[in-house]
């Protein structure tokens, strides 16, 4: 089982990113995906996630929403977090993990797999 993190980067405040989450070794339509963000100094904290392929839901940190959006697209077995307005303090290692048939309030305390994360700086 694979998840790799990848489209971080340094964003000036106000920019985008989409960051993506590749993944291998599992049946990606049954598994939860959820995105999960570590500042330095600070606990790793829940961003957002989405459902597995039939469980059609998506849910969001207060933080996150209006500005994060989660998607997944089962035929690359990938998942996807598009952040928008970026924020100095969204600055953070962004991972992404996965749970089997989970649903998305699911994968904020449940998951079995975790990839390595993806650096994002956000200048002011």
């Amino acid at each position: 089982v694979q998840l790799q993190a990848s489209g971080g980067g340094l964003v000036q405040a106000g920019g985008s990113l989409r960051l993506s989450c590749a993944t291998s070794g599992f049946t990606f339509d049954d598994y939860g995906i959820g995105w999960f963000r570590q500042a330095p100094g600070k606990e790793r904290e829940f961003v957002s996630s989405i459902s597995w392929s039939g469980g059609g839901s998506t849910y969001y940190a207060d933080f996150a929403k209006g500005r994060f959006t989660i998607s997944r697209d089962d035929a690359k077995n990938a998942a996807y977090l598009q952040i928008d307005s970026l924020k100095p303090e969204d600055a953070a290692v962004y991972y992404c993990a996965a749970e089997p048939m989970a649903s998305a309030q699911a994968m904020v305390t449940h998951q079995t797999y975790w990839g390595q994360g993806t650096q994002v700086t956000v200048s002011s």
